[in-house]
């Protein structure tokens, strides 16, 4: 009970640090003078002006729009059957389909018995005559 709580939360640990190290996002920052207007991570910052439509008047002389992007691993190492030379490959071949025949199928057996319902009981036999298996 305790290995296989812990073979799965190490299971769930790896999978995450999988998810953590192939993401990739991007962070913006908008400054104004020395004063951090918006951060925004996945979306665009909000500059000075709010929602205007002016650029000129939205990016001041002194504004400063930072993006800070934070690259994930994205070369991951996918080999195939066929990269594997061929001493590898008759290995694998010839494990799998042994360990595949070791799973011999069983003939399907016939119940007879399967739909068969107990008849109703009436009277409890052991209770009435006190006998009982201990």
């Amino acid at each position: 009970m305790k290995n296989s709580l812990l073979n799965k939360g190490l299971s769930f640990l790896m999978a995450f640090v999988v998810l953590f190290s192939t993401l990739s996002f991007t962070i913006e920052s908008h400054y104004c003078g020395d004063h951090l207007i918006d951060t925004a991570v996945f979306t665009k910052a909000k500059v000075c002006g709010g929602n205007t439509a002016d650029k000129d008047f939205a990016m001041k002389s002194c504004c400063k729009h930072e993006v800070d992007v934070i690259k994930g691993q994205d070369k991951l190492k996918l080999n195939t059957f066929d990269d594997l030379d061929i001493q590898h490959q008759l290995f694998l071949a010839s494990f799998t389909y042994s360990y595949v025949s070791l799973f011999v199928t069983l003939p399907k057996q016939v119940v007879l018995h399967k739909e068969y319902a107990p008849p109703n009981l009436i009277f409890d036999i052991q209770v009435l005559d006190e006998t009982f298996l201990i």
